[in-house]
């Protein structure tokens, strides 16, 4: 329980990272002349900073452990946030960007690998979306809170604040956490031939597109694009349009904790990712063809942000074929197409926003949702052919 409380408190912070931008994207735009490629770059060298941890981290999970994995590389977030605060162009946030993404990389993984080593199997599922449930109150913070701060002491004067917070949980890592005995390997040891072995599990091929793109388009909604939606399509101001995004991150919230335990009670993996990638996908769908009011807007996507989080439900999916002196490698990996996918959509879909820009803006939005809703239908047609995995017991 020590341990779920203190990577809690973690993740709760990597969450807000990953969000905020939807909040102050439209002020931060005015202030430094951003358009709308240069807001999907943000985003994309936050995943960028993230993802080019994630093979590194594994191999120290496998061999180092949590503990100082996790806490020594929380300040590299410090760090960032703190750039963030005082950035005057551009090139100076995508360096906090970079920053804060490498930071946060792996705080989640160090989580889940001493779930997987200290927990029982059939519980991982269960932990992993709790985790990422409760954590995403941090969404719930790069909400109205942010918007609230933003105006009382400015988007700036709010990251700085995020720089003492980021730097206190990395400090309870280091002191409250203590690393599972260590595994001696039957099998190799190496970065990139660690990796090698984990690609030879065909049971995880069918698998890989749909974890590249279900929690990369809820992540590039949530993220990046359902603020400037809220503001451009239905008019919102601060305040409103992070009371809008708070709908749906309590949804998400709500939703990765009722995934938690339906492994268990349903007996599978499989057709629990597959039926709520399929409502996240006709959510999108909704989005893109039909002219909804603000408060239809808002239910869609709460009900987007529901059932779009099948985060833990596949990650324990594809855990069930990782061996155990490959469970660092395994779930980084998987992670790295979790998160990798966003980052290759924030900067494609800033470009398909870019190139529409001047023309309609709610058929923009549209556009936007259409292509979200069908890579996901197209990635559903590939896990059809995946092995189920039920849990034992």
């Amino acid at each position: 329980m020590r341990a779920f409380l203190v990577f809690l408190a973690a993740y709760v912070l990597s969450q807000f990272y990953r969000s905020f931008l939807a909040v102050i994207a439209p002020e931060l735009a005015l202030e430094l002349s951003l358009d709308p490629q240069a807001l999907g770059n943000l985003q994309a060298f936050w995943i960028l900073g993230f993802v080019a941890t994630q093979f590194p981290v594994g191999w120290a999970l496998d061999t180092v452990g949590p503990r100082r994995t996790v806490s020594l590389q929380m300040l590299a977030a410090v760090i960032g946030a703190i750039v963030f605060a005082t950035a005057r162009d551009a090139l100076q946030l995508n360096l906090a960007m970079l920053l804060i993404g490498a930071g946060c990389g792996s705080i989640y993984m160090g989580a889940i690998y001493l779930f997987g080593r200290v927990s029982a199997r059939e519980r991982f599922a269960l932990l992993c979306s709790w985790l990422l449930g409760i954590g995403t109150a941090g969404n719930l913070l790069a909400t109205s809170p942010l918007a609230w701060a933003a105006q009382s002491i400015g988007w700036r004067g709010a990251m700085f604040g995020m720089a003492a917070a980021t730097t206190l949980s990395a400090l309870s890592v280091f002191l409250l956490i203590r690393d599972p005995e260590r595994i001696v390997s039957h099998g190799s040891r190496g970065l990139l031939s660690g990796i090698g072995d984990i690609l030879k599990i065909r049971a995880l091929w069918p698998l890989l597109p749909i974890t590249g793109v279900s929690y990369a388009v809820v992540l590039a909604e949530r993220g990046l694009w359902a603020g400037p939606y809220f503001a451009f399509v239905h008019g919102l101001e601060p305040v409103a349009r992070g009371h809008a995004l708070l709908v749906m991150a309590a949804a998400m919230s709500a939703g990765a904790m009722i995934y938690g335990p339906l492994d268990r009670i349903f007996h599978t993996r499989k057709w629990i990712v597959f039926t709520g990638a399929l409502i996240t996908a006709l959510c999108f769908l909704v989005l893109g063809l039909f002219d909804l009011s603000l408060a239809a807007a808002i239910a869609v996507m709460g009900l987007l942000g529901a059932f779009g989080m099948t985060y833990g439900v596949l990650m324990a999916h594809g855990r069930s074929f990782v061996p155990d002196h490959l469970l660092g490698r395994g779930i980084t990996l998987l992670n790295v197409l979790f998160i990798g996918g966003a980052g290759i959509l924030q900067p494609v879909s800033g470009a398909i926003m870019k190139a529409m820009q001047g023309g309609d803006v709610a058929s923009s939005y549209a556009t936007l949702h259409l292509m979200f809703g069908g890579l996901v239908l197209a990635a559903l047609a590939i896990y059809l052919f995946a092995k189920d995995s039920p849990p034992k017991g």
